[in-house]
Formats: C-alpha cells, structure tokens, sequence
C-alpha cells in the first residue's frame, strides 16, 4: 500500500521510516514524500496512493477531498492533532477514512510554552545577543521573578494539564478555563469563569482547539479584560488569537508581552526558509517589530519523543484502515 506524505520534511521522512520498521512489519507500507503542501493544485501527487499523510497546514477542503477521491484515495492519515484544515461532512459523504493523533508528548508543547515565557520574561534571547557583542550591560533585561505568580490556562485537556502542573511546580498560582474540565486539573488549580481568568492572571496561556467557538478567543474584548501589563502565550492554534486585535493591545501597552509559537496565517510561512525572500505579510512583520514579542514557527511538537509517537501512532491508524478495523483516533463529522 502506498502512502502520500505531504508537507514532508527530513524529520518525518526519518521518523515515519523508523515506525515502519518497527511498527509496520510485514504490512507493506511504502510512504511516498513531497514537500509540497496538499492542495487542490498538489492533490494530483497522490495518484497510485490508497491513503495521503498531512499535517496542520495542509488543505482538505471539498475540491481538494473530491480530487483525491477521484485519484483512489480512501484514507486521510493526520500527523497532528489539530483537524479543523479538514472538511468533515465532505469527506463522510466521500467514505473517507479520517484519523488523527488525538495526543502526543504533552510535556513537549508544555514545556514550550514554558521556554517561551522564560525567555520572554528574562529577556535571555536579548541577553545571548548582547554577550556575543561583549555587551555586558543589564539595562532593559529586567524580568519578574514568576514564583507567585497567577497562569490562567485555557483549555485543560491533557497539554494545559502538562502546562499547569510545570507553573504550580513553580509556585505559581494556577486558574482554569474550559467548558469540558478535566477533573484532574482540581488536584492542580481553580477552575473559574473566563472573564475571572482573564481579570487575574498575568500570564494567559492557550491550549484549546479552533473551532467557530473558540475563532478569535482573544479579540479586543477579551484582550481589554486582561490584567494590564499581562503576558499571553499561544503553543496552540493561531486562529484563537485576532492578531490585528493583539497589535492594538501592544501599541496601546495594555498588553505586556506576547509569545506565539503558531499564527493565524502561518501556513504561508512555517515550515520553510524565507530568509532571503520578502515577506509580504504587514501583520506579521509588524508583530516582529515589538521588542516585547517572541514567535517561534511551531516548533512546540517539535521533540524526539513527541515525533516518535506521533509516527508510532499514525502507523497504527494506518494498520487499522489497512485491516478494515474500527480506529479509536478516527474523526467524523458532527
């Protein structure tokens, strides 16, 4: 059976090998991979393929399921966790087979979430700069000690779980928000009501699906909520936080600080070198204009462990559509 894998970089090239060797034996996998993104454009790669491979930025909407339908594939294998790039009703109505990794390596996207804050609070991304410049001085590298603190984590399910266990070990005071709480997050911190959240925490941390409920989460609203002075940090979707709404709050200083490690239009530049190209993209580039923002290109997964298992895990979607078996991390519409 053969497998499209687009969006394929050298580490899914390796670690999607090294699962089938281990994982595969005697199922006569054979992964074939394109850089391309899938598109309606790139969906034509997939002829001769009974299933395609993708990941968070690739696109399935209805022209792009009906084209690969129409090519013989039957299955859509994610890489990732995130879904909402998929057209549900089209591809149910297509007898598609649509299978996530619904949770890998938490602590990996956790602990990001943490690198970020820490960097961004001790100013140690300025500070690296200044040392390799014989610059020695601390002026404009001052931070906040964050024992004692408050985090408000939005969305409790097993990432803000990792995320809050890292700030409670930190001493910090922890608050939740989800409409479907985890009961293990009251052994943690309190759960409370969003705009309470959003009122006392100086560091807001999002880790929630995008859904239409949960599109633009943080606007000018919830951002004028926010504690003054308050950091935000997005190890989650891009689409949750209205980045126009997020540079208003900056020039106006109402918020503090801002770490992204995904945007809402990141699909446009994640995943590729663009160094020497120009990057047309003004709120983006305006964002990278603030000395008190930190964005890195969703690198949050981006662990040996976390690739590990999600390679283990789409491999094991894969052998239950091979098998015709009834898949646990299978996603349908409604």
């Amino acid at each position: 059976m053969q497998i499209a894998v687009f969006s394929a970089r050298p580490y899914d090239r390796r670690f999607l090998e090294e699962a089938n060797l281990r994982e595969g034996a005697g199922r006569q996998f054979q992964f074939v991979y394109f850089d391309a993104a899938l598109d309606v454009h790139t969906a034509a790669l997939a002829q001769g393929c009974a299933a395609v491979c993708v990941f968070v930025n690739d696109r399935l909407d209805a022209p792009v399921l009906q084209a690969l339908h129409a090519l013989g594939v039957r299955a859509v294998l994610l890489r990732c966790a995130g879904f909402n790039n998929v057209d549900l009703a089209t591809a149910n109505a297509l007898g598609l087979f649509v299978a996530r990794v619904p949770a890998y390596s938490p602590e990996a996207v956790a602990e990001h979430a943490l690198a970020l804050v820490m960097t961004l609070n001790r100013q140690t991304h300025r500070a690296y700069n200044r040392v390799r410049e014989g610059n020695f001085m601390l002026d404009g590298l001052l931070g906040r000690t964050l024992h004692g603190k408050t985090v408000g984590i939005i969305g409790t399910g097993k990432i803000g779980l990792a995320t809050a266990r890292i700030f409670r070990g930190m001493g910090c005071t922890v608050l939740g928000h989800d409409p479907y709480p985890s009961p293990a997050f009251a052994e943690i911190g309190t759960m409370v009501e969003l705009d309470e959240l959003l009122s006392r925490s100086d560091i807001v941390s999002l880790h929630c699906p995008l859904t239409t409920d949960t599109q633009h989460l943080i606007d000018d609203a919830s951002l004028a909520r926010m504690k003054p002075g308050a950091m935000l940090v997005n190890t989650s979707r891009g689409g949750l936080v209205d980045t126009h709404a997020v540079i208003r709050a900056l020039k106006s200083r109402r918020l503090g600080h801002l770490a992204i490690d995904v945007y809402e239009q990141e699909s446009a530049l994640f995943f590729q070198d663009l160094s020497g190209e120009i990057i047309d993209d003004e709120a983006f580039q305006r964002l990278m204009t603030f000395p008190n923002v930190l964005v890195t290109g969703h690198q949050g997964f981006f662990t040996v462990e976390a690739l590990q298992e999600i390679s283990a895990i789409t491999l094991g979607n894969l052998a239950d559509f091979a098998a015709g078996r009834d898949c646990g991390n299978r996603v349908m519409a409604g």
